[in-house]
């Protein structure tokens, strides 16, 4: 078995933490997403950040809030969602990119999700179905079908889309003057966002989020047990046994208040290459 140790230092390099792994190309970031299985925007829990794997100068030094993204490729978040990856914000409101074997594991937890919500508010109710006759639709065309100003949609989207239920994707559109472009988002429920050829995963979420713990400690390669808990917004599902079931079950280990996946040999690159060599093709591929 690994020692911390040795853990941090593959952590270092699975997870590009160091400049001579900086990425290269938005297909090596694509590489890198579908390797980790989920990617952050920026640097903000153990997870892997698309931002810090760039290792690249702010675009303004010294700013804040979008001024510190990397100065080119700032841009290779929005453009692997092109591609055909999802981006929720499930990671507690912050944006999280996943890959296709990652969207599997949050389906039934989002499902239930949107069954949750539509059953607890009228108001988001309302948004869910009105999504679920017209299609995926732009905040625009919503705020003028539904009647609501700009904050009252705001308000009802936003836990839509902390638990999984509503996904928004970005869209490009010309501008009105013919030049550059203007740049708005589609909003979508989460059952019309993904849609697998397997068909939906409906259950119970418990065991689903038990399953994408494991594939976020893998993604992260070691993290300290304290702060697993806290990756994900779904809290009324993580039971107090959930990660001793899972070190129960052989799927995880502790290593000195530190959590890694058992079995060292299905942690890295190598493993990952193995399964997505017997998996459907992705998005983009």
């Amino acid at each position: 078995m690994e020692s911390l140790a040795a853990l941090r230092e593959r952590r270092a390099y699975e997870c590009r933490l160091t400049p001579g792994r900086a990425l290269q190309s938005l297909d090596e970031a694509e590489g890198f997403l579908r390797d980790r299985g989920m990617l952050t925007r920026t640097t903000d829990s153990a997870l892997p950040s698309l931002y810090e794997a760039c290792h690249e100068e702010p675009f303004k030094p010294g700013s804040p809030g979008f001024a510190t993204w990397p100065a080119t490729k700032w841009p290779w978040f929005g453009e692997l969602t092109v591609r055909g990856y999802l981006c929720v914000g499930v990671h507690r409101g912050k944006n999280l990119l996943v890959s296709q074997e990652t969207a599997a594991l949050l389906d039934p937890i989002c499902r239930a999700e949107t069954d949750r919500m539509r059953a607890e508010d009228p108001g988001w109710r309302r948004l869910l179905d009105h999504l679920a006759r017209a299609g995926p639709s732009s905040p625009e065309d919503l705020r003028l079908e539904l009647g609501l100003k700009r904050q009252e949609l705001k308000a009802l989207r936003a836990p839509l889309e902390r638990c999984g239920a509503l996904v928004a994707r970005p869209v490009t559109m010309p501008a009105g003057d013919g030049e550059g472009h203007m740049h708005s988002s589609e909003l979508f429920r989460w059952d019309q966002a993904y849609q697998s050829e397997r068909g939906a995963r409906r259950g119970d979420p418990g065991p689903a989020l038990g399953d994408l713990a494991v594939a976020a400690v893998r993604a992260a390669v070691v993290v300290r047990e304290a702060d697993a808990r806290r990756w994900f917004s779904w809290q009324w599902y993580w039971t107090d046994t959930l990660i001793a079931d899972l070190i129960h079950a052989g799927r995880l280990r502790r290593v000195d208040a530190h959590l890694a996946v058992a079995d060292s040999r299905c942690a890295g690159s190598r493993c990952a290459d193995s399964r997505r060599a017997a998996a459907p093709a992705e998005p983009g591929r």
